[in-house]
């Protein structure tokens, strides 16, 4: 999917301030919704209205919404999931921006979700893949495998986050808006120390040149002003450049951008020779599988994952190793060797070959 046009030109640049675009993201804003949540609703109502020939929404009716997700479904050929953030995104500007909530909506052709199971690494190919990832991104690979944090839990860590003395991780602001506490590997405590302290250099350096400063959440930047430069605050793994806030005008230093991550993660997976789609990711997936391998029980696993829901969680026990009911396949009881001959082993016995077949008929 296309990333929107960060600058807030406004869907209709023609028409008196606020435009549609400014509204929609200062509600947005509002109801602190995340910002990458903020992009794709900001492009599919974008999608929306071109699709309907630039004709502002408030004209529109629930018909037209109907059209444009048909058309996703048919024409777009989309998956389920991205038709229903396009939905989502459509009845947040109704509801929220017009205060012109839909009615319902039928005639809708449904994009059909496919039933595929997550890739899974196994305990010996991660052993493999992690070291090969190498560097910051390898420690971030590291530590979503070691936690279960996804990508941008795990990149958007701050030093506060990080307990060493209980072994615990805090992630805020989760997917959701949720915290949990999950676990700090105790084999990522010294390389965590080793790389915080490299962070530190850094950022004693910025502050040398009138920066250090990173964006915080919600109004704290107003209600401590010196927050933004202190020790706790900082990402765990912060980016290499700066950028300029367009909106404060505050030069930041943001957090490692997943992309970083995820082109490492998979010329690791290449380099290992492993033929399945490997994605930092998968290593949240295979976090919960080795949990399951290792007989905890599911619900702890959901705790640790933040899964509203425990049949998400349930997906797991489908991909152990050991089968979905540790079920043994009949092929492994004929004691077949690789070649296809028979092996001795209990009752199955070599076929004999001293004397050939005669056909009595």
């Amino acid at each position: 999917m296309a990333e929107p046009d960060p600058r807030p030109l406004g869907f209709f640049p023609g028409s008196p301030v606020p435009r549609l675009y400014d509204r929609v993201v200062a509600v947005m804003r509002t109801r602190r919704y995340s910002r990458r949540t903020e992009k794709a609703y900001a492009y599919w109502i974008g999608r929306f209205i071109r699709f309907r020939g630039g004709v502002h929404p408030r004209l529109l009716s629930v018909e037209d919404v109907s059209a444009f997700l048909t058309h996703l479904a048919v024409e777009e050929r989309v998956a389920e999931s991205t038709q229903n953030q396009a939905l989502a995104a459509l009845l947040f500007l109704y509801d929220k921006v017009l205060s012109q909530p839909l009615h319902r909506i039928e005639a809708v052709v449904r994009a059909q979700k496919p039933k595929r199971l997550p890739v899974v690494l196994s305990r010996e190919e991660v052993a493999v893949v992690l070291p090969l990832v190498g560097g910051v991104p390898g420690l971030v690979s590291a530590l979503l495998y070691g936690s279960g944090a996804r990508v941008e839990e795990g990149l958007s860590v701050r030093v506060k986050d990080l307990d060493f003395d209980r072994g615990e991780l805090v992630i805020r602001d989760g997917k959701g808006m949720k915290d949990r506490v999950t676990m700090l590997p105790q084999c990522l405590h010294e390389p965590l120390r080793a790389h915080l302290r490299v962070v530190r250099k850094q950022q004693v350096a910025d502050l040398g040149m009138g920066l250090g400063r990173v964006p915080l959440p919600d109004a704290l930047a107003r209600k401590y002003p010196n927050a933004d430069r202190a020790w706790g605050w900082q990402w765990v793994f912060p980016a290499s450049r700066h950028y300029t806030d367009r909106v404060t005008g505050i030069r930041h230093r943001h957090h490692l951008h997943a992309s970083v991550v995820e082109k490492a993660v998979r010329q690791a997976a290449l380099r290992a020779g492993i033929a399945k789609h490997v994605t930092p990711h998968t290593f949240r997936h295979s976090f919960a599988t080795h949990l399951l391998e290792d007989g905890y029980d599911i619900r702890t696993v959901q705790e640790l994952l933040s899964h509203r829901d425990v049949r998400t969680t349930m997906i797991y026990t489908h991909v152990l190793n050991r089968g979905v009911r540790g079920v043994r396949s009949p092929l492994d009881g004929l004691g077949l060797g690789p070649d296809g001959s028979r092996r001795r082993t209990g009752i199955i016995r070599p076929a004999r070959q001293d004397k050939p077949l005669v056909d009595k008929g």
